[in-house]
């Protein structure tokens, strides 16, 4: 049996490379195929990763609050961009006074061009509270952070990140100097230590400015576009969920406490992790099915060629039969030969999209995100067992017709 095969093995390799460039361009349809698979689980299992690690640097113990209903599994409206006004300053100190609350913050965000004398620089305006350290981490490296007065008295001041300090300073002592943000002036009272980029959001270049200044003279809006709640403890996460959802329900006079009829969306990290998956495990596996398309057009070509083929070698087949060959030895023979087309593009395959997919964790990490290179050995035998399984299966007519020549008509074949 394992002549047989070794046998049948050389005669299929033999046959492929008597045509070189033909049999390349038949499994080029495979080599794609599998080529972008491997890249897409790739990317996808290192994005995920990446997502999921950026969200943890929040912290496990952090609760956000944003305005507009949300299904269990799914984001709120004002995440897709609608302007959504249900939150307020007063929700905020309600909810400063739950259980297990250590800390909260608001915000009010936008983007807007900062000017100090010659210079300027377009950077993100964040309209927070004075508590916003005790929420989000961070620390103060020149000066420092606003007060709770100066919050509630409308006070023009600003604290600058790393990079606007930078931008806008250089290497001189940006403390007591006023920069001009639309129409107001604010004195600079402090200078953020350099943080990075967490959960996609980069925390230098950005500035801080009293969220009710914010709201009065820059955005000239009442409300707040989320709530960030920093909890005592892990395990009290839930609870404190549940009377929150409980306070702001009865403050927006909501009786249904089903949560159908909320008009906000209260969720711990945990939460934020779990649906970030199932979105990311949804989208990949649609793009592996997208790319999985290009191994059925492989797999047509491989039947067309291995058609000619049969055509080709009538003779040869009839010859083989006439001493002796079973159907099922030319079944045989023809189904190795679509095998070994697609295992071997399976191969070449698997090699370019490891190949592209360090590449492109190369060039990420390059731009400042910690992207993790993973190629999984599942990954790589599925690939492989799909390719053989589209050489089986699309390898059975040719195999079959060529099984079904009889001898007489196949040697006097012209």
């Amino acid at each position: 049996m394992l002549t047989t095969f070794v046998s049948a093995l050389k005669i299929s390799l033999r046959a492929l490379l008597v045509n070189k460039s033909r049999s390349f361009l038949t499994m080029l349809g495979i080599i794609i195929g599998v080529g972008a698979v491997i890249l897409i689980m790739s990317l996808g299992a290192g994005a995920q990763g990446l997502i999921l690690d950026q969200i943890k640097g929040l912290g496990s113990n952090l609760v956000g609050i944003l305005p507009g209903k949300s299904e269990n599994n799914g984001p709120p409206a004002s995440v897709m961009g609608v302007v959504v006004t249900t939150l307020s300053y007063d929700d905020l100190k309600a909810i400063r006074q739950a259980p297990y609350v250590l800390a909260a913050s608001g915000y009010n965000k936008g983007v807007e061009t900062l000017s100090w004398r010659d210079s300027s620089y377009d950077t993100n305006l964040s309209g927070t509270t004075a508590d916003y350290l005790d929420v989000e981490g961070g620390e103060v490296s020149v000066g420092r952070f606003f007060s709770s007065d100066e919050e509630q008295n409308l006070s023009r001041v600003i604290v600058l990140g790393s990079v606007v300090k930078q931008e806008l300073f250089g290497d001189s002592d940006a403390i007591g100097q006023r920069v001009k943000v639309k129409n107001q002036i604010f004195e600079v009272i402090g200078v953020m230590a350099t943080r990075g980029k967490v959960a996609f959001q980069d925390y230098d270049d950005q500035v801080f400015l009293p969220l009710k200044t914010m709201q009065k003279l820059i955005s000239g809006v009442d409300y707040l576009g989320y709530i960030r709640v920093k909890i005592d403890s892990d395990v009290h996460v839930d609870p404190a969920i549940s009377e929150i959802e409980a306070i702001l329900r009865v403050r927006h006079e909501i009786n249904d406490q089903s949560g159908n009829s909320d008009d906000f969306s209260v969720r711990s990290m945990a939460q934020a992790l779990d649906l970030i998956t199932t979105v990311t495990d949804a989208l990949r596996y649609f793009l592996i099915a997208m790319a999985a398309i290009s191994l059925i057009v492989g797999g047509i070509g491989i039947m067309n060629i291995m058609l000619i083929s049969v055509n080709e070698r009538t003779r040869e087949i009839g010859l083989r039969k006439a001493v002796g060959a079973t159907h099922r030895n030319i079944i045989f023979q023809f189904l190795l030969e679509a095998i070994c087309l697609t295992l071997i593009g399976g191969i070449i395959g698997v090699i370019i999209g490891t190949i592209f997919s360090y590449l492109a964790s190369v060039v990420i990490n390059y731009l400042g995100y910690n992207f993790q290179f993973i190629i999984s050995f599942g990954a790589i035998i599925l690939a492989l067992s799909v390719s053989t399984l589209v050489g089986l299966i699309f390898g059975i007519y040719p195999a079959v017709k060529a099984s079904r020549l009889e001898p007489v008509e196949a040697l006097s074949y012209e």
